[in-house]
């Protein structure tokens, strides 16, 4: 008898606890902790778009990698992966040269997350996709060609 009492206190008490998390969350949406970089995404050119993101001197080098197949089949889903090797990196970027905005994902990484990040963009066409990695302040990028065969952006 008392297992019984105790499951269903349990259940009830449960219940009450999602029921409560569920109505918090739809009167007091939590705010997001990112901040939105509205003039780089913005930046319709590279140098527009690396003037926003306070870029000064970028260095290209082998420790920031871009995993992506040379050709997309659809533009409007491109999976990209960065890695960056670089101690202390808090921040990735994909921007891509031709598209109407150049900056088309950026991530914020912790000090405790590894900076290995995977997303999917959209192409409107053929071009270059620049990596670009935040470290001790420092900017570094990795460069691929990606040939896009349907579109994407616009098409």
């Amino acid at each position: 008898m008392q297992h019984a009492l105790n499951r269903r206190k349990l259940l009830v008490n449960g219940s009450l606890l999602g029921f409560a998390t569920a109505f918090g969350s739809v009167i007091a949406p939590r705010l997001a902790l990112a901040e939105w970089n509205k003039a780089a995404f913005d930046g319709k050119t590279l140098p527009d778009a690396y003037k926003s993101l306070g870029v000064e001197g970028a260095k290209e080098t082998s420790d920031v990698q871009l995993i992506a197949s040379d050709i997309a089949e659809n533009g409007a889903v491109v999976p990209l992966q960065a890695v960056s090797k670089i101690p202390n990196t808090t921040q990735i970027s994909f921007l891509v040269e031709k598209n109407p905005s150049m900056l088309a994902a950026m991530f914020d990484i912790g000090p405790d997350m590894v900076p290995d990040v995977t997303t999917r963009i959209k192409m409107g066409q053929t071009s270059n996709v620049v990596v670009l990695v935040k470290a001790d302040g420092k900017f570094y990028t990795a460069t691929k060609e990606i040939k896009v065969t349907l579109g994407g952006c616009g098409g």
